[in-house]
């Protein structure tokens, strides 16, 4: 009865003569002695879960078989539902003569083996299905289960990784890392979700995030450590574009409103009146507006050239029976669509003021094709008709300059020509952007902007006055409204560019105090140019929408100049920039 496995006995004919404690717990139920037959259990099944009725039990072919029954498996169903799995070691008893007299079964309950069993097969099959990075270790580093996520991830297969070390797809500067966690897991620490870096079989270096669990044995002494990594790589590639479009963004709102601001600025220069400013400064902002319309329509990648000449020239209208457009299809990058937009508004702008658009007969024709000779150039033709008798205007106003400093930007060029049959203008613009140094500098008009205003500018900074500065920027707008401001404070504007090559051809030549330079010239990077005025000791500031994070890796200590910005901060940089005790930026030596 003490024994605590459950043990009962029969007759040779399987009725029950004896069962201890224990079985009667396994069984839920105390079977009646010399009647019940066979076994004590209410019901019976194979472990499959068929019945299994009980003159077939185990018991039962021991008596009928006069032998031992091994190695099958049962389970026992209890009256109140619940079921145990069993092992049963039913053997015969004989008397003296050799005749059989009874059998002794002892039931082994192996439910919560079988438990365990059921267990680990799930999870063995979730570490060999999972995605993850499942693998084992030995408190020495020494791999001892490696998953098919972990092959997946580094392309190593488990016959390659089990015995390796750890160490094999760690970085040799994060060696000192693992040793760290090592230490923490002898311990019996857990480590929760760090990120980190592994080196995959082809040399990737892969970003993961891991989770280290100490494994214990039966003792609870920590014997090694399992690792879970999840690979983070697109998630980590996700976070940097969205750091670069937040960056991107940034500088794209900081640019135009410094365009806007400098659009404002140089149309007060040139204004008449108020009322003169406040509607050709609409009009500009508009056809700023209208032209980043187009741009959000292919996620700012360009827009169709005759969209843009539809959207400037006719404003809105579906039809004017006056104006016609020709030429091929053309898609114009960001930065040449919104330059280009600036200078149809201004050719429409002055058609309807003053040439072919301003009366009903008037006639315009605007058509382009695409050269190729030795590059690819936009050619296009601006042909008023039927107005009003032009004249070539007495003195240059914003359009004008607008015109000839916007294509200026691009290496291109311009022509317009005045005769009794109207306006003709004729725009060359390189595809892509490929301009030349421009050293002259076509000043504001004084006269305009004194019809407005008596005030007269006057450098506030003596300290300034004819410092030579060179500018080094691709919005042709705010390279105009920094030469004003510049020559406002007293400096002389020595030459400007608005491309890489342009800008080594004018730091290679210019003779001047500092520099000026946009930290970004049509999506490329100034680094060369930094590294030019360094060499010849001029000094620089960056002229950026940015911020300091993107400047050149060499140059972070530069001075910036952040976009928008007034005439205060931008004396405030130059003084910084030409005081006597201001050294070059020295380049930041690479490790």
């Amino acid at each position: 009865q003490a024994l605590p496995v459950a043990v009962y006995m029969t007759d040779a004919e399987g009725r029950i003569t004896f069962y201890n404690d224990a079985a009667a717990e396994l069984w839920g139920c105390r079977p009646q002695l010399g009647s019940d037959k066979w076994c004590g259990s209410w019901r019976i099944y194979w472990p499959d879960g068929r019945p299994l009725p009980h003159d077939e039990c185990p018991m039962a072919l021991t008596l009928k078989q006069g032998k031992p029954i091994r190695g099958v498996e049962a389970i026992a169903e209890r009256p109140d539902g619940t079921r145990v799995r069993f092992l049963p070691y039913p053997t015969p008893l004989w008397d003296g003569e050799g005749r059989l007299t009874g059998a002794i079964n002892l039931l082994m309950d192996i439910t919560e083996r079988q438990e365990a069993g059921i267990q680990a097969a799930r999870l063995a099959a979730i570490v060999s299905s999972s995605d993850d990075a499942i693998v084992s270790k030995t408190l020495d580093g020494t791999i001892t289960s490696w998953n098919a996520g972990a092959a997946n991830i580094f392309g190593y297969e488990a016959d390659e990784m089990v015995g390796q070390h750890i160490t094999r797809i760690i970085p040799p500067d994060l060696h000192g890392e693992e040793e760290q966690i090592l230490a923490r897991l002898r311990r019996g620490e857990r480590i929760h979700h760090y990120e980190t870096i592994r080196v995959a079989k082809d040399g990737r270096r892969v970003d993961m995030s891991v989770t280290v669990s100490p494994l214990r044995d039966e003792s609870g002494t920590v014997i090694g450590a399992s690792k879970v990594g999840r690979d983070i790589s697109e998630r980590k590639q996700a976070e940097k574009l969205q750091r670069l479009l937040t960056q991107e963004l940034n500088h794209r709102v900081k640019n135009t409103l410094a365009t806007v601001q400098a659009i404002a600025s140089q149309s007060s220069r040139h204004a008449r009146s108020p009322a003169d400013f406040v509607r050709s400064f609409s009009g500009r902002v508009q056809a700023l507006g209208r032209a980043h319309d187009l741009l959000t329509q292919t996620k700012l990648r360009g827009a169709e050239i005759m969209e843009l000449v539809r959207d400037q020239v006719l404003l809105g209208q579906k039809h004017d029976p006056r104006i016609a457009a020709s030429g091929p299809a053309l898609m114009l990058d960001a930065q040449s669509t919104t330059h280009l937009a600036l200078v149809l508004h201004e050719l429409a702008t002055n058609a309807r003021k003053h040439g072919a658009l301003s009366v009903p007969q008037g006639r315009l024709c605007v058509s382009w094709q695409v050269q190729t000779n030795g590059g690819r150039d936009l050619l296009l033709e601006w042909k008023e008709s039927g107005g009003p008798r032009v004249h070539a205007p007495k003195w240059r106003g914003f359009g004008s300059t607008l015109i000839e400093r916007t294509l200026e930007a691009h290496g291109g060029e311009t022509s317009m020509i005045y005769d009794s049959e109207g306006v003709t203008g004729r725009i060359r613009l390189p595809l892509p952007q490929e301009s030349e140094p421009r050293f002259e500098r076509q000043g504001p008009s004084r006269e305009a902007r004194a019809a407005w205003t008596n005030e007269q500018t006057s450098s506030q900074s003596t300290g300034l006055s004819g410092k030579r500065i060179i500018l080094i920027e691709d919005e042709p707008l705010l390279a105009m409204d920094l030469e004003s401001s510049l020559t406002d404070i007293g400096c002389e504007v020595s030459g400007s560019a608005g491309t890489i090559e342009a800008g080594k051809l004018l730091v290679a030549a210019a003779n001047c105090d500092a520099a000026l330079l946009d930290v970004n010239l049509a999506g490329n990077p100034v680094d060369e140019l930094a590294a030019a005025l360094t060499r010849r000791n001029i000094p620089f500031a960056f002229v950026t929408g940015y911020g300091r994070a993107g400047l050149p890796a060499a140059f972070r200590d530069a001075l910036v100049l952040a976009k928008p910005f007034n005439d205060d901060q931008l004396r405030a940089v130059l003084e910084q920039l030409l005081q006597p005790s201001t050294a070059v930026v020295q380049f930041r030596q690479k490790r």
